[in-house]
């Protein structure tokens, strides 16, 4: 193969081909850079704009996590009663009112109104994007197509962050009140990229009422929910443990931590759609999950050795170690994908997209404080039952996304064939 056509193959991997998968990339995109750049600048903003002192952000923050834990699986319902397409569009726009009304906001009781309407609205467009995504796309295409959006959303939020050093470096109310209201022009923009999708009937529902929750009974389904969402920690392990492990157990230096993190964005755009090959069947997303779960037990027993090394040596082990786990990260979110593409039946597509999420949501909740305290506050041997747990659940992956998919879906009759995508109408 010629340089040129090696060129040509990477390319296809980070540039989505023409179409859907590349409408649907661009959007994302677009979402990103607005949120990228909130994201980079928002504690600033919320300390400097809204007056407001770190331990009120931090509980408003928390209070909105448990809202949006709480609301997941019956928000994630109202997708499945009104569609994807509408409820998505209407959460972009409610999104766009929240953000644009950030600046007036007045004290505390103000700053929890807004921040709490926002997890609930985010939540609600979040399972919907999944859905529509998944609904309006060939059984086949789901996975690369979802994996094509994860490498525009790196993109974007890569962006975002960009701009926010110039917002920082401004530091201007004017600068701050900016980039909010830049967000909520972003999520217009996304809007409008949304009502030029091609639009996808709702799925017919049964006869017979279905509870908004009756998706918790599905206990295989919340079984793998579950084991998905402890690993997807890698997120906490990257942006929280790492960091927190190289000031203080390693001679590092401090700049290396923003390196590794732009290393993670720049393996993320590259590989993502590499690293999803083999997901868009049931079997093949279970095998996703246990390669996810093996290599986080790796970068378990991989970064530690950093603690006993010194200067080049070190920043290579942490290498090495940030490597192993993005690509981690890369194949769990592929075979997350695979399980949510494929087991959820149409008409209670958003109710199942919003328990899965119930996993992940769990571990942001208890991830930070819990894998902290293991790895680092124990001063490196907690690394070993920590890498012991990764290895239980990757090899339980397996096993366990076939017992789900052997057992029938709310509203099914019929269970999704083991190595085959799913072939429900949507």
């Amino acid at each position: 193969m010629g340089i040129r056509d090696t060129i040509r193959t990477a390319v296809s991997h980070v540039v989505p081909p023409a179409g859907l998968t590349r409408a649907l990339a661009v959007q994302a995109m677009v979402y990103a850079i607005g949120h990228g750049l909130f994201q980079a600048g928002s504690a600033v903003f919320f300390t400097r704009a809204l007056g407001l002192s770190p331990t009120q952000v931090g509980l408003g923050l928390s209070l909105a996590a448990g809202v949006s834990l709480l609301g997941t699986v019956p928000l994630g319902a109202l997708t499945d009663r009104y569609g994807a397409q509408r409820v998505w569009l209407v959460g972009l726009l409610a999104e766009a009112a929240l953000f644009a009304a950030y600046p007036f906001v007045g004290g505390f009781a103000g700053f929890l109104a807004v921040v709490v309407a926002l997890a609930v609205v985010d939540a609600s467009a979040g399972v919907a994007r999944s859905v529509y995504s998944i609904n309006v796309l060939p059984p086949d295409q789901r996975v690369t197509a979802l994996a094509y959006q994860r490498s525009a959303l790196n993109v974007g939020f890569g962006l975002g962050a960009v701009i926010s050093g110039v917002v920082l470096a401004l530091d201007t109310m004017v600068a701050y009140r900016g980039m909010v209201w830049f967000n909520a022009a972003m999520l217009l923009v996304t809007a409008v990229f949304v009502v030029r999708l091609p639009r996808v009937p709702v799925a017919p529902r049964s006869v017979e009422k279905t509870s908004r929750l009756a998706v918790l009974t599905d206990r295989p389904f919340m079984a793998v929910s579950l084991l998905a969402g402890l690993l997807s920690s890698h997120g906490t392990l990257y942006l929280v443990v790492l960091p927190l492990w190289v000031l203080s157990h390693t001679d590092a230096p401090r700049t290396l931590i923003a390196a590794l993190v732009l290393l993670n964005t720049i393996l993320a755009v590259l590989l993502q759609v590499r690293a999803s090959r083999g997901a868009e069947a049931v079997a093949g997303a279970g095998r996703a999950l246990r390669t996810g779960g093996l290599l986080i037990a790796l970068f378990c027993l991989i970064l530690p050795i950093s603690a006993l090394t010194s200067g080049v040596v070190t920043i290579a082990v942490l290498v090495v170690a940030a490597v192993v786990l993005t690509l981690a990260e890369l194949v769990q979110s592929a075979g997350a994908w695979g399980i949510t593409s494929t087991m959820p039946p149409a008409a209670h597509r958003g109710a199942y997209v919003g328990a899965f999420r119930l996993g992940g949501q769990l571990q942001y909740l208890a991830a930070p404080a819990g894998l902290t305290a293991l790895g680092v506050s124990t001063g490196g041997w907690g690394w070993l039952p920590m890498a012991a747990l990764f290895g239980v659940a990757a090899v339980a992956a397996v096993p366990l996304v076939d017992w789900a998919a052997r057992r029938p879906r709310l509203g099914e009759d019929e269970v999704v064939a083991i190595g085959e995508p799913a072939t429900v109408a949507s």
